[in-house]
């Protein structure tokens, strides 16, 4: 029997009422939000001020100043060890406070005001000093921004957050040393000129910063939280990375060597920049496919794949003997930065409470400092009493151990909280 008009109308708006309500309580797909977004273009011009510093300086410590491998290594490792024990402690602190984000500007601004003035250093003491300095900063900085980045997303995503933010600040190391090789070869300008004018993209960083991030709610400061200890709830497979991880880091000294070795195997100094350009292009074109596949498949196989890609990286480089070889293996060592940096601090987040993730961030950060100064000092002391080909191998080794520790301790699938 055919149904009235009246009862017809009726039974449609009942089933529109009833779609529209399903749609309205359907889950929407989780996106990034103005916080990534907005922290991810601050590390783009702080990257972009940084990298038309850092390729520059090996170059600077060694033509300039007359600094060797050691003198470079003890630089830069000492800058990133200092900058690892501020991560863990202003991490924790972002725990037991309401508000992360005083603690992200201060250390950005500390680092865009000092970063220029290695262009006035008349000594590698002075250099030092600077680096260390800046490196305070990026310690301040660095742990509370990570834990805002992980509050700020939708655990479902987070890999993907993650692997944007650092995709962001791959472009700038790239267009950074671009913008400085412009300035060197067009401009005609020096080195200490070029390191003066990173004051532009740092101040840009701060005001992006200041008026584009916004604070996430939370809940009530843990002002009651014991203090650091291994006895911190952050669970057993958080510190069995962070053991692996440690060995790692043991063997993945500065990449100022790779910088030096380039020199070795040719690559004129007006070069330089452009060859750390391409090493961040590959980077930040791998970073945010590397978050969202970790997303899909899990954490472990990407980090497994890019240590991997690391050990390979270095054995070639020990074993390399033409100027083309330098750009290729540049190029790939890019592959294991997309596959590991995101994917690393999105585990972090998944292994760990929510109100703890402000110091897993600063206990990881830690990790990955406090081995940079023996682990360049190391592998300085290496290539200058035996030779680079025997330094690299150390690492690529160191590499592939800590790799098969990762396969063993690592979940095999994320997990979300």
């Amino acid at each position: 029997m055919r149904e009235r008009p009246a009862q017809a109308g009726r039974s449609c708006f009942i089933l529109e009422s009833r779609l529209m309500a399903a749609d309205s309580t359907s889950p929407k797909r989780p996106r990034l939000g103005r916080n990534v977004v907005a922290l991810a273009a601050v590390s783009f011009l702080t990257d972009v001020s940084s990298d038309m510093t850092y390729p520059l300086l090996p170059v600077f410590l060694a033509s300039v100043l007359g600094a060797g491998a050691t003198a470079v290594g003890a630089i830069e490792g000492a800058a990133e060890t200092t900058a690892a024990l501020l991560k863990l402690a202003s991490g924790w602190w972002s725990d037991r406070v309401s508000r992360r984000k005083p603690l992200v500007l201060a250390g950005y601004t500390l680092a865009s005001i000092v970063r220029p003035l290695i262009g006035l250093a008349q000594s590698v003491s002075q250099v030092l000093a600077i680096r260390v300095t800046d490196r305070v900063g990026k310690g301040v900085r660095t742990s509370p921004r990570d834990a805002l980045i992980a509050d700020s997303v939708d655990s479902a995503i987070r890999g993907r957050a993650f692997g944007f933010h650092r995709a962001a600040d791959n472009a700038g190391a790239m267009v950074g040393p671009l913008l400085a090789f412009a300035i060197l070869k067009w401009g005609g300008l020096q080195l200490r000129t070029v390191f003066l004018l990173t004051a532009i993209p740092g101040a840009l960083a701060v005001l992006m910063l200041f008026f584009g991030v916004r604070e996430v709610p939370r809940a009530a400061p843990r002002s009651q939280a014991p203090p650091l200890d291994l006895k911190t709830p952050l669970g057993k497979r958080f510190w069995a990375f962070l053991g692996v991880l440690l060995l790692f880091t043991l063997g993945n000294s500065t990449d100022a060597f790779l910088i030096l070795r380039a020199g070795q195997l040719g690559v004129s100094t007006a070069l330089i920049p452009i060859l750390w350009a391409l090493l961040s292009l590959v980077k930040a074109v791998a970073s945010t496919p590397g978050g969202i596949l970790s997303d899909r498949v899990g954490r472990k196989p990407l980090i497994v794949a890019g240590w991997l890609i690391y050990a390979t990286v270095y054995f070639a480089f020990g074993r390399a003997g033409q100027t083309w070889q330098a750009w290729a293996l540049f190029a790939v060592y890019g592959l294991y930065f997309g596959l590991t940096e995101g994917v690393e601090k999105a585990l972090v987040a998944d292994l760990v409470p929510q109100d703890r993730r402000g110091a897993a961030f600063g206990w990881y950060n830690l990790a990955l400092g406090i081995g940079a100064l023996p682990a360049s000092l190391l592998f300085g002391f290496i290539w200058d009493h035996w030779s680079s080909a025997r330094a690299f191998d150390f690492g690529a080794l160191v590499a592939l151990a800590a790799a098969a520790g990762l396969a063993v301790v690592a979940p095999g699938r994320r997990t979300a909280s």
